[in-house]
């Protein structure tokens, strides 16, 4: 089956984008990127090195995922946005990060319209962290409401994003503060009841492995999978496979 993974030219999250490219490709599914011109895209670099003394950066295992993908020749040479075909996927994951490179994918109203056609295909859609708000964000056009309006959802909780701010503010500003609004609060506000938006478990760190799933949490609704945040992305594509069947 082919996938559609959208991203930004840079600063997208390694792990939400390399844990689900690397399960789709050894489950034999076709990955396909898109970025707004066309470009190679590129995480954000913090992830890699580490935000704060090295640590607070993806865990090595995805890190070695990521270095196979930057090889891989649908990443080297991604669609465009405008050239998207919504009916020629099978299904649809949305990455996060929260670097300001993001705010481009985030913003894109170009993306938003690719992904409200897709989401009416009734086609499995993945979205993870700030991922979701690409769906609180894109309308359908029968409603004018977000085509989240009526699922379950999680994405990244308010604790998670606040408590990394306050951490790191003194050495890297707003860096984890995409939006004056928190991701929780945009996403709750596109619901129509805000008992819909589930939270999980809270977690500060431990984080789900290839092997572990104990610190994930995801949602499942119908044909819509949604998660919190890299701890979680091993989980998250394991729940998009069984929506792929």
């Amino acid at each position: 089956m082919r996938v559609l993974v959208p991203l930004p030219d840079r600063d997208f999250d390694v792990t939400e984008v390399a844990v689900p490219w690397r399960m789709l490709r050894d489950a034999g599914h076709k990955v396909v990127f898109a970025t707004e011109e066309g470009g190679r895209p590129e995480a954000d670099p913090l992830l890699l090195t580490g935000v704060l003394f090295g640590q607070l950066g993806a865990d090595p295992e995805p890190k070695a995922f990521y270095r196979e993908l930057l090889a891989d020749e649908a990443y080297q040479k991604p669609l465009t946005w405008a050239d998207v075909e919504p009916a020629d996927y099978d299904g649809l994951v949305l990455p996060g990060g929260h670097a300001p490179g993001m705010r481009q994918y985030l913003g894109s109203e170009v993306l938003r319209d690719k992904v409200a056609r897709f989401w009416a295909l009734d086609r499995p859609v993945g979205a993870i962290c700030h991922g979701v708000l690409v769906l609180a964000r894109a309308l359908d056009p029968a409603t004018g409401a977000s085509v989240i309006a009526g699922r379950r959802t999680t994405c990244l909780p308010k604790y998670m994003e606040r408590g990394a701010y306050f951490l790191t503010a003194w050495r890297r500003g707003r860096y984890y503060r995409t939006y004056p609004a928190y991701v929780q609060d945009e996403v709750v506000a596109a619901l129509r009841d805000p008992d819909q938006f589930q939270r999980g478990p809270t977690e500060l760190s431990r984080r789900g492995t290839a092997t572990d799933d104990g610190p994930a949490f995801v949602v499942r609704d119908g044909n819509y999978v949604s998660a919190r945040w890299p701890g979680d992305a091993y989980l998250f594509a394991r729940r998009f496979l069984e929506l792929l069947g």
